[in-house]
């Protein structure tokens, strides 16, 4: 069934897919915001707040490729709607959360939700729309989606500093109670004929539970757990290697230039992981803004993003990747770097913004050039796979980064209480991050090649990935060797 976005129907469906798609956006940007003040309310330690990052990053980066999968097998508006069920509970039981475990284990949930959401809500796009008219409607569903991330600091700022920080979770729900019926009434169902009921459950469990204990280990200092988890983690790499249809086939990787641009994603999106968590914190505990305006503070990043990525993407066509994948981490590192200067009594244009600034134009270098060149280091059929990869790497490397850098920094469990205390290993971070930035910079510049043909940009022409570059459509395929069946070329 092929929709015109001129129709009404069309129009739902982009309704639709920006509602869901939105929910997780504005929490995986919003809650850093809200740390401090859930750290009071529940008298939690810096490691239940990482945890409250990570526990949904561990379980949305551990099975968002299964999730795009199981929409091709059984109907993508079914795993849709139920992924947006899925967030909304979740976020119900984060809002009404009475101490630190629960709200971890509810935003663990709230992931599980993200993994069937975020592939299903592009993929829906892709599978409705005339062909004449995809490019547009992506292009829609990604401008909404980045005003949505601009105002969600705003809306999220101004519900912690109100009604509290339960509502940053709570808004969810009547969200899904709109989503919902609007999907099962407007959006049709579609599925891959050519899929089938074989997945790699094994591979995404592995997955997601060597993350976890890594993560529990960096967070815990336990090296038992660690161990317990590079152990599942080697599991998982043979697991993955002997599998007929891998969720993640490791004959991809056999593109030098995958493998690295993946690479320079990890290095980039640590980087990123780290300096948001903290910068929201050392707003708040160090310089003495209220959540609302540690929100606003940090918006002039996407904002960039949000004007300047389309027209960063077609000079990226006209350069190479090279080039922008080595200057733009080492604006962002000079960004963070000038973030030394924002301590107690720092003045916002003067010291925030500039850093800020500099920081926003490296990601409006970089971002969008990523993007393109994963989707042309594979060929076409492998387009889907390699964007939903290069995602899931994105993610794992800022949940290691929320997990590894207060430990390297120094921040003890109780320093965020200190306004002294985490300014101190606020500014010892920074240059950490720098330092991942610059080591991305240089992987770039030592192993990226520009390809003798121009890299076409992918349909989504504005990238907001504060926290993962943007998928591609259907970007969670199960097999290595499937076919196109109803998968258009990343342009359309």
């Amino acid at each position: 069934m092929e929709i015109r976005l001129s129709s009404a129907q069309g129009r739902w469906i982009i309704l639709t897919t920006v509602l869901g798609s939105s929910m997780a956006l504005l929490d995986s940007t919003v809650v850093n915001v809200a740390l401090p003040h859930i750290g009071r309310s529940l008298n939690a330690d810096l490691a239940s707040l990482q945890w409250t990052v990570n526990a949904y990053m561990v379980t949305l980066a551990g099975l968002i490729l299964l999730g795009g999968s199981l929409g091709d097998r059984y109907g993508r508006r079914k795993i849709f709607v139920l992924g947006v069920v899925w967030f909304a509970l979740g976020s119900l039981l984060c809002g009404i959360a009475p101490n630190a475990a629960i709200l971890i284990t509810a935003r663990a949930l709230q992931g599980i939700g993200g993994a069937l959401l975020v592939p299903g809500s592009l993929a829906i796009i892709q599978a409705s729309f005339h062909p004449d008219d995809r490019a547009r409607a992506v292009g829609l569903w990604s401008g909404f989606g980045g005003v949505g991330a601009a105002i969600g600091p705003f809306v999220g700022g101004w519900l912690v500093d109100g009604p509290g920080w339960r509502w940053v979770f709570l808004l969810n729900v009547p969200l899904a109670a709109i989503c919902t019926p609007v999907a099962l009434r407007h959006v049709p169902e579609s599925r891959d004929p050519a899929a089938h009921g074989r997945f790699d459950v094994l591979g995404a469990v592995l997955g997601a539970v060597g993350l976890a204990l890594i993560t529990y280990a960096l967070i815990g200092k336990d090296i038992w757990s660690g161990l317990i988890g590079v152990a599942v983690a080697v599991a998982f790499v043979m697991v993955e290697r002997r599998r007929p249809e891998p969720m993640l086939p490791p004959s991809i990787f056999g593109s030098r230039q995958f493998t690295a641009v993946n690479l320079v994603t990890v290095c980039v999106y640590a980087a990123f992981g780290g300096f948001f968590f903290l910068a929201a914190l050392q707003l708040q505990v160090v310089v003495g803004y209220s959540a609302l305006g540690a929100g606003a503070a940090l918006l002039p990043t996407t904002i960039l993003m949000l004007l300047l990525s389309a027209r960063s993407g077609a000079l990226g066509e006209k350069t190479g990747p090279r080039l922008p994948l080595t200057v733009g981490p080492l604006l962002c590192a000079g960004g963070m770097l000038l973030m030394l200067r924002v301590g107690a009594g720092a003045s916002y244009l003067p010291d925030v913004l500039p850093a800020l600034l500099v920081m926003g134009m490296g990601m409006v270098t970089l971002v969008a050039p990523l993007t393109a060149t994963v989707l042309a280091s594979v060929d076409t059929a492998r387009a889907g796979l390699a964007s939903g990869i290069n995602n899931a790497a994105a993610r794992a490397a800022g949940l290691l980064a929320v997990a590894a850098l207060p430990l390297l920094a120094g921040l003890g469990p109780e320093a965020y209480r200190s306004a002294t205390q985490f300014g101190a290993s606020f500014n010892r971070a920074m240059p950490l991050c720098a330092g991942i930035l610059v080591a991305g910079a240089l992987i770039a510049f030592a192993t990226v090649r520009n390809p003798k043909a121009p890299v076409e940009q992918p349909e989504c022409k504005i990238h907001c990935g504060l926290t993962a570059p943007p998928l591609e459509p259907n970007a969670a395929r199960s097999s290595p060797d499937e076919g196109t069946t109803d998968r258009p070329a990343p342009n359309g």
